[in-house]
């Protein structure tokens, strides 16, 4: 086995098994399936081109911190086309194997369309930090690391996202009754 091909097996081995965090990243920013894939696309590349020099203990976390510059990266250039959507059934979500009750499910579609329209809402620093910590599970330190702000800011940023999920959310159920 060639040297190129042991890089190619350890970085496939170690970065390319985040694609779903990478994704789901991407397209919480960017806020379109199609420029998700895109941003993914060009950070492996890049990830793949600095993969020999990596010298992060924690792949997830580089892989993640190359997809939010590559996709801060995008933004800039492409601001101006005003962001999409995002439908429920293109998230990367657990899925829910309990679901029995045909009611239940709506009403767990409704909550959910509910909360992806709210955090759509938020500015981009806070939509970040809230999907690094509470979809994808990164500690508060790694979140600093990986947007390179301190940990109070991250604290800070994550407790202004919820506070204003919560008027968000709270709003529109308000509006509903």
């Amino acid at each position: 086995m060639s040297d190129q091909q042991e890089s190619v097996g350890r970085f496939e081995a170690t970065v390319l098994t985040h694609l779903d965090a990478a994704y789901n990243l991407a397209h919480w920013l960017t806020r379109d399936p199609n420029d998700a894939q895109d941003v993914v696309q060009e950070s492996c590349l890049r990830a793949f081109r600095a993969f020999d020099s990596c010298r992060s203990a924690d792949a997830r976390c580089w892989l993640l911190s190359i997809v939010r510059n590559t996709s801060y990266t995008w933004l800039k250039k492409n601001r101006a086309r005003g962001p999409a959507f995002i439908a429920d059934d293109q998230m990367t979500e657990i899925p829910d194997d309990a679901i029995s009750d045909p009611s239940a499910e709506l009403l767990r579609r409704a909550d959910r369309q509910l909360l992806h329209e709210a955090m759509g809402q938020l500015p981009v620093e806070y939509r970040e930090v809230i999907v690094l910590r509470e979809l994808e599970g990164l500690s508060y330190q790694q979140i600093s690391e990986m947007a390179q702000i301190p940990i109070g800011t991250v604290m800070s940023r994550l407790a202004r996202a919820r506070q204003r999920l919560q008027t968000s959310l709270a709003k529109r159920l308000e509006q509903e009754v």
